[in-house]
């Protein structure tokens, strides 16, 4: 499908066939075919979890190299608030930020600044749009690609603001086009991730038809860079910093929810409990709450599967580093429309059943019918041995035409339990 994309990818001389990842997998995205793991990539919301599960370290994210800024003219850096949660002892985000610049960007510009202008908009949203509580968060792109493939009922309640890294990718570049006088053409975007799913934004954006972004960074390669470079610094320390806590918050979970209400909200994290609220959700279980704050990653972007650091201890320095910071910096304009303009989606999300089985409605339901009858042929022990995750699964492909009932290694001798217990 020309429509989706995943930065998750394997590499399959690694891979030793093992089930962790279609285990884990929260779309049921990975098959096990020939010894070796296979994604749909229409059914990858790049949630990373397969990532951080591989022993063999076979699942992969791309990402931007360092190297690249350099085809740019002017360099301009969008520092993710989980950066500042991977150092030690760090007590001045503006060590970060000038050590970047040390690194060859021109301009820093903290994606928490625009995180902190959001939280302003984001409140005013919510009471005006009553209509539409709960409303769910945006900010995390796994979560919405999950949302569109998987929750069809859910979509009018997303809140339709682009990421934060989205608007300082536009905020940024207006200031250097204004600052430098280089046409957009010449002055190159980089955002400094902690997560897969933001470098698939890049290529497809969600609620815009074009990125701001020229280049997605991975935290986890340009750390390395970027401690030596602080090191370098001394007393030569810029005051760069643009953000306050409203914005440095939206780093780990909750961050978000606290700065735009501070009742009836749900902030969850991790892939496993984001789907079971995402569940509770569809099904109306979760009354009179306003505001839905969920991130696919345990602790939030601070457990990133590009990050250096436990997402725990991150969050722990994230906290201390912005205790002494003033709430907001109010360095974005709230006034300006141009800028209120671009906050908003300027297109619909849709659905995407990449879960149908057939090509309408009722070529679905019967076919379902086929699956239900198929599975109860099955042991039912969902052991993946036959590649899927379930054997509810393994009856789906085996209905698409995928693979065949003969490659579960367990159905003979199901059959002769069977038998036994019939003739018992």
């Amino acid at each position: 499908m020309a429509d989706f994309y995943t930065s998750v990818t394997l590499d399959a001389k690694r891979c030793k066939g093992c089930i962790n990842c279609i285990k884990r997998c929260p779309t049921e995205a990975i098959r096990v075919r020939k010894g070796k793991a296979v994604i749909t990539r229409e059914k990858c919301v790049d949630c990373g979890e397969c990532i951080r599960i591989c022993p063999a370290h076979a699942k992969q994210s791309m990402y931007t190299k360092f190297e690249d800024i350099n085809k740019y003219e002017y360099k301009i850096a969008l520092p993710d608030q989980a950066l500042y949660g991977q150092f030690n002892n760090l007590s001045d985000v503006n060590i970060v930020l000038t050590g970047l610049k040390q690194l060859g960007f021109d301009y820093v510009f903290e994606t928490a600044a625009a995180a902190e202008y959001q939280t302003l908009k984001m409140k005013s949203y919510i009471e005006e749009h009553k209509d539409k509580w709960p409303l769910i968060s945006a900010e995390c792109p796994a979560v919405v690609r999950l949302i569109s493939i998987r929750f069809p009922s859910l979509i009018e309640h997303i809140m339709p603001f682009i990421s934060s890294m989205e608007l300082a990718a536009y905020e940024a570049r207006r200031r250097a086009m204004q600052t430098t006088g280089l046409p957009a053409e010449k002055i190159g975007v980089f955002a400094i991730s902690p997560c897969p799913a933001k470098v698939t934004s890049m290529v497809l954006p969600l609620g815009i038809e074009k990125t701001g972004i020229d280049g997605v960074l991975a935290i986890k390669e340009i750390y390395p860079r970027l401690l030596n470079a602080m090191s370098e610094i001394q007393y030569k320390v810029e005051d760069l910093s643009i953000a306050g806590r409203a914005g440095i918050r939206w780093g780990s979970t909750s961050g978000q929810a606290v700065g735009v209400t501070k009742e009836a909200y749900i902030a969850a994290d991790g892939i496993e409990n984001v789907m079971e609220v995402l569940e509770e959700l569809e099904g109306e279980k979760l009354h009179k709450l306003k505001f839905v704050e969920l991130n696919a990653c345990n602790g939030g972007c601070v457990g990133g599967a590009l990050n250096v650091e436990n997402p725990f201890i991150a969050r722990a320095k994230l906290q201390t580093l912005r205790a002494n910071m003033p709430e907001f910096k109010n360095s974005m304009d709230i006034n300006d429309a141009e800028l209120a303009n671009k906050t908003m989606w300027q297109k619909e999300m849709d659905y995407k059943p990449v879960f149908r089985l057939g090509e309408n409605i009722a070529e679905s339901i019967s076919l379902r019918a086929k699956v239900d009858e198929l599975e109860k042929k099955f042991p039912g022990y969902d052991c993946g041995g036959c590649g899927a995750p379930s054997c509810r699964a393994f009856a789906q492909d085996i209905v698409r035409g995928i693979v065949n009932r003969t490659e579960c290694p367990l159905i003979d001798s199901f059959k002769i339990m069977e038998d036994n217990n019939e003739s018992n």
